[in-house]
């Protein structure tokens, strides 16, 4: 029976260690003033393969008005540090 526990465990834990974070940065713009944001996202990983980071990233910040202009790259959590200060208040916040 503990055998069977164990082993229920670590088939429901492997598929949560599988998934590595995806994050992307990216440029957007607002018109009429003209402002322009730097800024990190956090995104599923399906999005970080295939092309369907771009479509992901415009769904979230045009709510607030913003329109995507172009994504810089994505990357995984070892490039949030670099990143936190050039984002400032847009890092993570969509």
């Amino acid at each position: 029976m503990k055998r069977q526990i164990v082993l229920a465990l670590v088939i429901l834990a492997v598929p949560a260690l599988a998934e590595a974070a995806c994050y992307a940065d990216y440029k957007a713009k607002r018109t009429d003033p003209l402002r322009l944001h730097y800024g990190v996202i956090e995104l599923p990983e399906s999005a970080c393969s295939g092309g369907s980071a771009p479509g992901v990233i415009s769904s979230r910040i045009e709510k607030d008005g913003w329109e995507l202009l172009t994504v810089l790259g994505t990357f995984g959590e070892d490039g949030l540090k670099e990143r936190r200060d050039s984002a400032g208040q847009y890092f993570l916040r969509y």
